[in-house]
């Protein structure tokens, strides 16, 4: 597979490689994998979710708003 990116994305892309002491390539693998792994994740727990509802097991509103400050203020 064959991947272009704007000379400035190749530029930052090469850089952070340097950094990292690697080569661009690397790095695109690395993160590409993470952006796939993440995604898995992501479905899987939607999927728990809808599995859930399904079963009937729902979160009230104000449970969720209420979590939903408890982390914002963490």
């Amino acid at each position: 597979m064959e991947v272009h990116f704007t000379p400035d994305t190749q530029a930052q892309l090469q850089q952070l490689a340097a950094s990292e002491g690697k080569n661009a390539a690397q790095v695109v693998e690395e993160t590409i994998t993470r952006v796939l792994e993440r995604r898995t994740k992501f479905l899987e727990g939607v999927q728990r979710g809808i599995d859930a509802a399904d079963r009937g097991e729902l979160v009230d509103d104000d449970e969720v708003r209420h979590w939903l400050e408890e982390r914002e203020r963490s």
